[in-house]
């Protein structure tokens, strides 16, 4: 409860967070009577105070409104459409950090609390981490309120349900669980909330932090998560039976469960021609093929198993390593490493310069290690071909997962030669086929089949019907009545 007196209202307060430099109060005086105000400028728009309170105040004098109780005057007639009262100082302090502007009346125990924030967040830009042809260019901000807009606009049903919650001890996170009531299923969105109130830490700073919690106790480098800028995937994915997370603060969303095909699809096969989608599908399941198992199967065939290689090309291979004094094995494990660099380099300097000095180090630094005979020029076009399919993949930890086992499949040949490929790609099947998310198998809908899904090839939008049975109990996309 909250003290009487507005003095020690405001000593406690300031006491409360250190006396900060950002805390600003005042105390106007109505017919004897004191009313004080406190807000955080860090937070706050003095521009917004004035209008919303000030002039109010200035107004009621001057038309001399009578004020037998004063705080329900204030609460019952200050021009703001959100206002909250607050009975403790836990929650006056989290609105005031929220950008509230708290208003004490002299012996009450309650605080007014409107909404003043000031914006502290860019506007509606286009997303950078999954650039598109085709389709909508706007992407989700560090403004929690301008992302559920993003999604209403797209989905006008009443049964978009917006569930909040407040993760992390210290910054009071609001997680907001997104989902489409009559599609979704409800024992998920069940476990999800079960999941985020057993979260205790300190901070939730990014949707990273949850996707962590969310996933804990699992072995596997594949997400079973999907993290998304784009709001069009969040409202896709909404409409397939499944459930978003948005976190205050961050521009990435949470879409639950992450499925292996989903990560070989793209927002845009959703607004081109089917006949020229599933090229570009066909594409990307051979460039993930080609990103995993390209250096390894290379090593095991050079090393231990030349008889499957034509005698010409046997030849030819023989001719290009003339000169070079390390293993094949020790060639493609310092040309990964060393594109990886590259890769990573391009990532963090800024774009002005990035790609300019990714493509020239790569082109440097491969011919300048093919003349000085440290390499083949072979192992050059492998590693490109293997790098260059790997950028067709934008999800980070999607990518990484394509890493680790490109490594693993290429530690494999070095040792046991095909042999040690085979069983090392039957490993990585079994492994792929036993995840899964709230019983949901990992390889839905290519394990189990499932005939009505798009998971490789996509039907035109008129015959797709169904939506997946393992995500969602109502099937049907086109009309409650659809039978096909």
């Amino acid at each position: 409860m909250l003290d009487k007196n507005i003095d020690d209202i405001i000593k406690y307060i300031t006491n409360l967070n250190g006396n900060s430099t950002d805390i600003v109060n005042r105390i106007i005086t109505i017919k004897k009577k004191r009313i004080c105000y406190i807000y955080l400028e860090s937070v706050s728009s003095d521009d917004k105070i004035s209008d919303f309170f000030m002039k109010y105040i200035s107004n009621n004098i001057c038309n001399k409104i009578m004020l037998n109780n004063l705080f329900n005057e204030l609460k019952n007639t200050i021009p703001n459409s959100h206002i909250t009262t607050c009975n403790t100082y836990d929650e006056v302090f989290y609105k005031l950090a929220s950008g509230y502007t708290c208003i004490f009346v002299d012996n009450e125990t309650k605080a007014i609390a409107i909404e003043t924030r000031t914006t502290l967040d860019r506007g509606v830009s286009e997303a950078t981490s999954e650039a598109i042809v085709r389709g909508p260019k706007d992407s989700f901000t560090e403004n929690h309120q301008k992302n559920l807009g993003l999604i209403r606009k797209r989905i006008k049903d009443p049964n978009l349900f917006f569930k909040d919650l407040t993760v992390g001890r210290r910054t009071k996170t609001k997680v907001t669980i997104t989902y489409i009531n009559d599609i979704c299923n409800e024992q998920m969105i069940k476990k999800i909330e079960k999941q985020l109130n057993e979260i205790d830490i300190d901070g939730i700073l990014d949707s990273g932090y949850i996707r962590e919690f969310l996933t804990k106790g699992e072995k596997t480098t594949f997400p079973r998560l999907i993290s998304s800028e784009r709001p069009d995937l969040a409202c896709i994915s909404l409409l397939e039976g499944k459930a978003v997370l948005l976190v205050e603060n961050t521009p990435f969303c949470l879409i639950i469960p992450g499925l292996f095909i989903d990560f070989l699809h793209s927002p845009e096969d959703n607004y081109q021609k089917a006949v020229n989608i599933n090229l570009t599908r066909i594409l990307r399941l051979l460039s993930f093929f080609i990103t995993i198992l390209l250096p390894g199967l290379y090593v095991a065939l050079t090393t231990f198993n030349q008889e499957i290689i034509p005698d010409e090309l046997l030849i030819s291979l023989a001719v290009q390593r003339d000169g070079v004094p390390f293993p094949t094995f020790i060639e493609m494990l310092i040309m990964i490493i060393s594109f990886e660099i590259l890769r990573e380099s391009d990532i963090r300097i800024p774009n002005a310069s990035g790609a300019a000095i990714g493509i020239v180090g790569a082109l440097v630094l491969g011919d300048a290690a093919v003349t000085a005979g440290i390499v083949s020029p072979i192992v050059i076009i492998i590693i490109g071909l293997t790098s260059i399919s790997g950028l067709l993949f934008t999800d980070i930890d999607f990518v990484n997962g394509l890493r680790w086992w490109r490594i693993i499949f290429l530690f494999a040949s070095a040792l046991l030669g095909i042999i040690g490929f085979l069983a090392c790609l039957l490993i990585f099947i079994t492994k792929l086929c036993s995840l899964e998310y709230d019983g949901i198998p990992y390889l839905t809908p290519l394990s189990p089949y499932y005939k009505h899904d798009d998971a490789i090839l996509r039907k035109p939008r008129f015959k797709m019907f169904k939506r997946l049975s393992n995500l969602t109990k109502n099937h049907n996309r086109l009309g409650d009545k659809n039978e096909t």
